[in-house]
């Protein structure tokens, strides 16, 4: 058993003065995170952080849950460093015994959902069931990458020289930095950590600035199973940070392979930047996504599928349902249905059983809603529904907005209200009158992540999955734009930034890739038959 080189200590802070909400004290205290301390926001063995200090926010009432110390530039320097020695002993434990570890950390979790899931909402602001499916999404993902473990296969290949051999043969990579967003703070992570752990690479994880404290309990989570299996605890490190740490960990020539989770606009920059060092990246940008509805559709799948699609997750995932394009024969009691479900819905608090809708995620997430409305108000967009803020006297201090449909006079997909991604509960509909306009508006955007075709005809399916279909990197039939399992590669194409992660060959980035030819006969002929005597 390897010993490692520093233990999981318990998390260094210094006191803070401050009064929590009983709420937030029963989640934090749950998952061991104090409530009286400042938090340290850096791990790679060992718990640290002397740096800038980043204060979580609950979205729902204002309150700061926590404040918390991220690393300095030497600090995240000194984690690089420990994450590249920790590969250094960790490519060489046999991927089986990788496996076993990561079935230890899947059941660790599955011991904590619950509590997991209480500390998404509270922190994210997702409602109770999408935070618990989202720490559901880690515990898959690790029963996945278990199996992966004992299956991460080269090939053989077929010489044409006698006595030859061709290997394709996959290594450890080394190390992957994992740099995600607000919207999904524990999953994204998951993803790339279970691929990475399967694969012998170390993994250093900087979180939004926006979530640390999820990203503390996972690693804390973590850390713990490591210390136990005698691992080294910066196989999993973590730091936390705002653009500065990004930009390092970015430009450092110490990490292989920078996974992204973001903005097109930041993306852009993190792949040039990873790419001028030859460095690996995915990327996993805007989403955009549309559903198009056909006459012959079952409208009691369509509609409440597309109300989850744009609405879950107050809009703010990378595959929420923000076009809708619905067949002129069906548009209009499509769109009364529609508009039942949206009265129905009320912002409440997300740790409350029954609530379907929480608030955003920040004040400039409300900003980026209102703005967004306001422009649509500009260009004479008609609002079908919501379109405000919500104020009610007990949700006072939360980031709550009314769901929103709106009908924009042009349907032209070069519009700027059609080709950009908000990030909000907002869903701007279009008639259309044949499958291939459809089609043609859906594949106009510069986004391709998901997209999904409503309809019992099989020609219409045809179209759609094949090569004149949705150009998108998830492509469904009669299921919304949001909720993929783990089992496929998740990502998108054009602007989303053709990043692959999750199921399907994702794995295969994890690794590093070599052509062996072997010769075990008695003679060296060249390939391609070149005679060259000497």
């Amino acid at each position: 058993m390897i010993v490692a080189k520093r233990a999981v200590s318990r998390i260094n802070s210094t006191h803070l003065t401050r009064g929590l909400s009983s709420r937030a004290s029963t989640v934090l205290s749950s998952l061991g995170i104090s409530t009286t301390d400042e938090l340290s926001g850096v791990y790679d063995g060992e718990w640290r952080g002397s740096g800038e200090i980043f204060k979580s926010v609950c979205p729902t009432t204002g309150e700061t849950l926590a404040r918390v110390k991220s690393a300095t530039p030497q600090e995240l320097h000194d984690a690089l460093g420990r994450t590249r020695e920790a590969y250094t002993i960790f490519r060489n434990v046999p991927a089986p015994r990788r496996g076993e570890i990561l079935r230890q950390i899947r059941e660790a979790l599955a011991a904590k959902r619950n509590e997991l899931g209480a500390l998404v909402s509270l922190e994210m602001g997702k409602i109770r069931t999408e935070g618990v499916g989202e720490v559901q999404e880690f515990i898959d993902i690790c029963d996945y990458a278990v199996g992966l473990s004992r299956m991460m296969n080269g090939n053989m290949v077929a010489s044409e020289r006698p006595g030859h051999s061709i290997l394709e043969v996959p290594n450890p990579l080394g190390v992957v930095a994992v740099l995600s967003a607000f919207n999904f703070p524990v999953a994204v992570y998951g993803w790339n950590l279970a691929l990475s752990f399967a694969a012998g690479n170390a993994t250093i994880w900087k979180p939004s600035p926006t979530t640390p404290l999820c990203s503390i309990a996972v690693t804390n989570i973590v850390a713990r199973v490591l210390e136990n299996n005698g691992i080294p605890g910066a196989v999993a490190g973590l730091v936390t940070g705002g653009k500065d740490a990004g930009e390092a960990i970015v430009e450092s020539r110490g990490v292989e392979m920078v996974s992204f989770t973001g903005s097109e606009r930041v993306g852009r920059i993190v792949g040039k930047n990873v790419m001028s060092r030859f460095g690996k990246s995915i990327l996993e940008l805007g989403g955009n996504n549309a559903s198009i509805v056909m006459p012959d559709a079952d409208l009691s799948l369509a509609v409440p599928s597309v109300f989850f699609g744009a609405v879950g997750t107050a809009g703010q995932r990378c595959t929420s349902t923000r076009r809708l394009y619905l067949h002129r024969d069906i548009a209009p009691q499509f769109l009364d249905r529609l508009k039942k479900l949206y009265a129905a819905v009320k912002p409440a608090d997300p740790l409350a059983e029954n609530t379907l809708l929480g608030p955003l995620h920040s004040k400039g997430a409300v900003k980026t809603f209102t703005d967004a409305v306001e422009h649509l108000k500009s260009i004479d967009a008609e609002i079908v529904t919501g379109g405000s803020i919500y104020n009610e006297a007990h949700l006072n201090g939360g980031n709550f907005v009314q769901p929103t449909i709106s009908i924009p006079k042009s349907a032209d997909p070069t519009d700027y209200i059609w080709k950009t991604e908000t990030f909000a509960p907002i869903l701007n509909a279009a008639v259309f009158d044949d499958l291939e306009q459809a089609i043609e508006w859906n594949n106009a955007v510069p986004q391709g992540l998901s997209s999904s075709l409503w309809t019992r005809d099989m020609r219409n399916l045809g179209k759609w999955i094949g090569p004149s279909g949705s150009d998108t990197g998830i492509v469904n039939v009669n299921v919304g734009t949001s909720g993929a399992e783990i089992g496929a590669a998740f990502g998108g194409n054009k602007g989303t930034g053709w990043g692959r992660e999750s199921g399907g060959d994702a794995w295969k980035q994890y690794v590093r890739w070599s052509s062996c030819t072997i010769n075990f006969s008695d003679n060296a002929p060249l390939a391609q038959g070149v005679n060259f005597p000497a």
